[in-house]
């Protein structure tokens, strides 16, 4: 055997190793895995998948994409694991029964939808029922809210129209009415929050956890580019009966938008993605939820209310 031959083995063997690490056998700490996250869950979900892939062997690749599109992922069992902000639904249970599959739903956090507004809009606080009239197109013009606005047509934002947030919008909050047809939709959150920032009548939807990590320096430079609103069911709002979303109000149920985070695991064999989970519902885990700015679902919590 010559020296060219070693050494075209040697680099068949490293490229065999490198391949078998991340398609090869998977367990429970280690092999590679494609899952896939609702977009709004992005900031806290790569930061579990940072600590957990630098304490094991093992590669977890996320897709980041609408809350529609990680739900076909796992129906068509292209993924085994997606973060979700709903569980599944009868039909898409029976689908999976139908298939001799016993999908686990884990809930892994609460979470928030928050309003953002301009910072130059003087009117932050709102109530349920006037997000409501906006959402549904009964109320179109700021003044017809707050008289005395100096503001135009309110233009409402939404990341896109498959979003986990147009969902929440449709099914929690407008329930009986439609959403306008006048509502606009970008793409991302992050897109959401630059328009906001420039255009003073504008008023989006987000999910919190974009905002919610104040040891972020993104999410703190994210901040100061829009205001969050104040968010009551009081017939009659004000700084005093309205809230912001911070994880005091998530937990004691004040903050009305708040949506469940769930992990949703077709893991027959129960290897990495099963492992991952185990990690997200863990005390390292929840911690790093916590940190984010949400509020974790499994472990206690110390809950101090500071006066803002």
């Amino acid at each position: 055997m010559n020296i060219r031959q070693v050494i075209f083995l040697l680099l068949a063997f490293f490229v065999c190793i490198s391949c078998n690490k991340k398609k090869g056998e998977n367990t429970m700490n280690s092999g590679y895995i494609r899952i896939a996250v609702d977009q709004t869950m992005k900031p806290t979900i790569q930061a579990a998948i940072d600590l957990f892939e630098s304490e094991n062997e093992a590669v977890v690749d996320p897709v980041y994409t609408s809350e529609r599109e990680a739900l076909d992922l796992l129906m068509a069992d292209s993924v085994r694991l997606i973060v979700t902000a709903r569980r599944l639904t009868t039909a898409e249970r029976n689908y999976f029964h139908e298939r001799k599959y016993q999908p686990e739903e884990i809930r892994i956090a609460l979470d928030g939808i928050a309003l953002i507004v301009h910072p130059s809009n003087p009117d932050s606080v709102i109530n349920v029922q006037n997000l409501k009239r906006i959402l549904t197109g009964e109320v179109k013009r700021w003044n017809e809210i707050y008289p005395g606005s100096g503001l135009g047509d309110i233009q409402v934002i939404f990341d896109n129209t498959n979003s986990s947030i147009v969902r929440y919008a449709n099914d929690s909050i407008c329930r009986d009415k439609p959403l306008s047809s006048d509502l606009n939709a970008l793409n991302l959150n992050e897109e959401v929050v630059e328009y906001v920032s420039q255009n003073p009548g504008s008023l989006g939807l987000i999910g919190l956890n974009l905002i919610s990590d104040p040891n972020d320096s993104t999410v703190v430079e994210m901040t100061t580019k829009v205001q969050v609103m104040r968010v009551t069911w009081d017939e009659y709002p004000d700084r005093f009966n309205a809230v912001q979303p911070y994880q005091y109000y998530l937990y004691t149920g004040q903050y009305p938008f708040i949506r469940e985070i769930y992990v949703i695991l077709n893991d027959p064999r129960g290897e990495l993605p099963k492992g991952f989970t185990r990690f997200l519902i863990s005390d390292r885990g929840q911690r790093i939820i916590l940190r984010s700015g949400l509020l974790p679902s499994v472990m206690p919590v110390n809950a101090v209310k500071i006066t803002d």
